[in-house]
């Protein structure tokens, strides 16, 4: 029976160990917080598409009928659009601020708004877009 010698042991030592979290810890310090602005970043994209597609749908609407909806929900319902998109920066679809036109027999959406409250990344309040 032969006994193991310290030297013989295979494994790490507790100083390998300490240096390796060290830099996976390092690395996530850089890495984490381009993430998380990256998916701010991406979640403002999607809005911004998702405004002109609604804006591009209510000006088709309102040349095709000469009027404007007078609910997002009747551009779904008129095939303008699939279903009225999703406010990504608020998760649902129901927080669209509406605009209404300056004359009220012309409907009761002339643009559309995002309810999501804050700022973006570029300084502008979301409300604003």
């Amino acid at each position: 029976m032969r006994l193991c010698n310290r030297q013989d042991a295979r494994g790490f030592t507790l100083i390998e160990l300490l240096v390796v979290l060290a830099i996976i810890s390092t690395l996530l310090t850089l890495a984490v917080p381009r993430y998380f602005s990256s998916v701010q970043r991406s979640k403002e994209v999607v809005m911004k598409e998702n405004l002109w597609v609604m804006r591009d749908a209510l000006d088709k609407y309102f040349s095709d009928l000469g009027r404007y909806p007078d609910q997002l929900q009747d551009l779904a319902t008129k095939k303008y659009l699939r279903a009225v998109p999703i406010d990504p920066l608020t998760e649902t679809s129901t927080t669209w601020r509406v605009i209404p036109p300056d004359d009220p027999e012309k409907g009761g959406v002339y643009d559309v708004k995002s309810g999501a409250e804050g700022t973006a990344t570029g300084g502008m309040a979301y409300s604003e877009w």
